[in-house]
């Protein structure tokens, strides 16, 4: 799961003086900081270093990120007049991501598989029209509605940016893709397949056009509800929360997808002893899907161990792939 590097002391000495957006727009260091825990955790890919805001830098919106706080614009995006103003911004340049995931394929080579990522469009679309993060994303609930043009406008503009910026990471080397839709689980189902799932398919249809042979992940969290219609955006692979058993998503999405989840992320801090027994029973419940790759239910807090994790991979190493699930990729990401 992304932000595995976070809490490494090596993130901290590279990261030292420099904005999080900064570094993500800086070739050696983005590439390094994406290259840390697969040298420290042995994890078998690697989710490049970047964050959900910048296709959004890079088409020159003003966003800063805001430490205890998250992705902060220069103005919301919260009136038609404001949406037209906005989504007249285009990306011009992605030579610093194009450099940064060479570099990255160049070190870690065939064995390790890059993992492209972008925000889908709502959870951008979330941020824009609060301007900063928000507990329930009401503005954005309320634009959709109230304002349908200037939301398909907005939604539209997104899907296109998220675009750009998972095929700039899949020519520039990466194997597999993830669109991460964090904050979809608060959309009740008639409203996401009316006002986000169009365009969340659109980004994952125009990677599966490019690439066919690519693996396309589609995460959210608290997203029981929703795992059909996610599946339904042209993913191939569903990631699932710590709240939904694994075993439970394979009956909702009829056995036809492997999983990608779903280790609590709470349990990094609870002791190895319950942490194992933990991960060896999300493995077992993966083995009802037609794959699974092992990964947190979300991203990996700040304050963790980074031994933990370490131990936690070469624990899932040392665990024998449930034959129900040797058919998928299984792994540790």
């Amino acid at each position: 799961m992304r932000q595995a590097g976070r809490s490494l002391p090596e993130y901290r000495r590279a990261r030292e003086g420099i904005s999080m957006l900064d570094a993500c727009l800086t070739p050696d260091l983005a590439a390094e900081i994406t290259c840390q825990p697969v040298r420290r955790h042995d994890v078998d890919a690697a989710v490049f270093f970047s964050d959900i805001v910048i296709p959004m830098r890079l088409a020159g919106v003003g966003v800063d990120i805001k430490p205890g706080v998250g992705p902060v614009f220069d103005e919301a995006a919260n009136t038609p007049e404001r949406i037209a103003a906005l989504t007249a911004h285009r990306i011009e340049d992605t030579e610093a991501i194009e450099r940064a995931v060479g570099l990255v394929v160049a070190e870690l080579g065939a064995a390790t598989p890059v993992v492209g990522f972008a925000g889908a469009p709502f959870t951008l679309a979330a941020y824009l029209v609060e301007g900063r993060p928000s507990r329930d994303h009401l503005a954005a609930r309320t634009l959709m509605h109230a304002e349908p043009a200037a939301w398909d406008q907005l939604m539209t503009w997104c899907a296109e940016l998220s675009t750009q910026f998972l095929l700039t990471q899949v020519r520039s080397g990466a194997r597999l893709v993830q669109l991460f839709d964090s904050w979809v689980g608060s959309l009740s189902e008639a409203d996401y397949r009316a006002h986000v799932l169009p365009y969340s398919t659109r980004v994952l249809d125009a990677v599966r056009q490019e690439a066919p042979e690519l693996p396309r992940i589609h995460f959210g969290t608290n997203t029981a509800h929703l795992l059909p219609a996610l599946a339904e955006a042209h993913a191939t692979v569903i990631g699932v929360d710590h709240r939904t058993p694994l075993s439970e998503a394979t009956r909702i999405l009829s056995g036809a997808y492997p999983l990608q989840g779903n280790i609590n992320p709470a349990l990094l801090a609870a002791g190895p002893e319950l942490l194992h027994a933990h991960a060896r029973e999300v493995v077992a419940e993966g083995a009802s899907a037609p794959g699974h790759i092992v990964n947190l239910g979300h991203g990996v807090p700040p304050t963790t161990d980074p031994q933990v994790l370490t131990d936690l991979v070469s624990f899932l190493h040392s665990l024998p792939v449930p034959a129900a699930g040797a058919a998928g990729q299984g792994g540790a990401q």
